[in-house]
């Protein structure tokens, strides 16, 4: 009964091998000593987890996002990651995001976190909406290793270098 629940190629429950790593900061707000406690800080919601839009003071303004990663065998490792935009964008951005507009929303921006082995903090990258109850999502990027991340399937070994 147990190999019906194991994964043919590694051996693991093949319910690990659908992830989803969601990060709690923006790597420059992570690194900081107030962090999110900042003076003049902003957050969407209560807690930087549970928040699609923050706005630091001094750091910069960033949205969530899904890193989709497809991985062999059909399965899928998705990054929820901070994306820094324009600081000039986001009272517009912050209009769209809960209005039928939202539908449309593109954004550019810079990755905010490093990301799994690839690393790609300040990578540029594409944001679009393709579901409009999910954060927008990285589509493309003009920096050539996050494009691979983005458009190409990796081992789903790849895995193993994540908690469970």
């Amino acid at each position: 009964m147990a190999a019906e629940h194991s994964c043919s190629t590694c051996g693991r429950e093949v319910s690990d091998h659908d992830r989803h790593i969601r990060f709690a900061l923006p790597d420059p707000v992570l690194n900081t000593a107030e962090q999110h406690h900042a003076p003049g800080s902003w957050l969407s919601h209560d807690e930087p987890n549970t928040s699609v839009m923050m706005q630091i003071q001094g750091i910069g303004a960033f949205v969530r996002a899904l890193l989709p990663v497809s991985l062999s065998e059909g399965h899928r490792l998705t990054f929820g990651v901070w994306v820094a935009i324009n600081p000039a964008e986001f009272l517009q951005t912050f209009s769209t995001w809960w209005a039928p507009e939202y539908a449309d929303l593109h954004l550019e921006g810079y990755l905010a976190n490093a990301v799994g082995p690839w690393g790609l903090l300040g990578a540029p990258v594409v944001l679009e909406v393709k579901d409009i109850e999910h954060t927008p999502y990285c589509v493309d990027s003009e920096q050539l290793d996050l494009a691979d991340v983005l458009h190409k399937e990796w081992p789903h070994e790849i895995l193993d270098g994540f908690p469970a």
